[in-house]
């Protein structure tokens, strides 16, 4: 996935999840941050970041911020982006696959259907920028949504169909991914039951720059 116009400014605050304020030209901005979670390791005062301009000609900010570097690695934190990005990477996975985005099984809204004849497939994608000591690990804040899909899933799986979580790392260099079970144990624990209940568990990097972010290669998955 690729954003068509894109600026480097420096972060200088967030009044809300929302909204921040960067410095951009030399001038301060107020922009919109693509992503409501907390981030408190990635927006630091004088973090550098990266702007895509905003669609929307009549809306009150006129950037979003997308991306932000973490020392040497960029970091892309846009929540939208691992759902386009899983879009791309989706026809490699599963080949001849009907895709049907934003599906709707049971309580859930998942983010993608998939159909190969007799096949059908529930997928649910996930989106990562939290990174300690070369793991990447989800979530960065406790996520009732997220444990409630890996319930759903494992559900799907003995009604008949195939289902599968996909964690998009927003990033290279992680060596591996595993849950975050020191902020939501829960989660953790709903995903090793998926995955004894036969849920896929997928997981890949990603490829950034300044103007664009491209799932890469499968990372292993520790589940401890």
């Amino acid at each position: 996935m690729r954003y068509q116009e894109v600026e480097d400014a420096v972060f200088l605050r967030r009044p809300n999840r929302f909204i921040a304020t960067v410095l951009l030209r030399g001038q301060e901005e107020t922009v919109h941050v693509k992503n409501t979670g907390r981030c408190r390791e990635l927006l630091l005062p004088g973090a550098r970041v990266i702007l895509s301009r905003g669609k929307n000609p009549a809306r009150k900010t006129r950037w979003d911020l997308v991306s932000v570097w973490k020392g040497d690695t960029l970091i892309n934190m846009d929540s939208q982006a691992p759902n386009a990005a899983a879009a791309e990477l989706l026809p490699r996975l599963y080949p001849g696959a009907a895709v049907t985005p934003e599906y709707t099984w049971g309580r859930s809204r998942f983010d993608f259907f998939l159909q190969d004849g007799e096949r059908r497939l529930l997928l649910e994608v996930k989106g990562v920028t939290l990174e300690e000591d070369g793991l990447a690990l989800f979530p960065d804040a406790p996520t009732q949504r997220g444990t409630k899909h890996l319930t759903e899933l494992a559900a799907a799986k003995k009604q008949g169909y195939e289902s599968a979580v996909l964690f998009l790392v927003q990033m290279k260099g992680c060596r591996a991914f595993r849950p975050n079970d020191a902020t939501d144990p829960a989660f953790g624990r709903a995903l090793r039951e998926a995955k004894y209940a036969g849920v896929e568990l997928l997981c890949y990097d990603c490829r950034i720059t300044r103007d664009a972010m491209t799932a890469d290669a499968p990372l292993p998955i520790l589940l401890p």
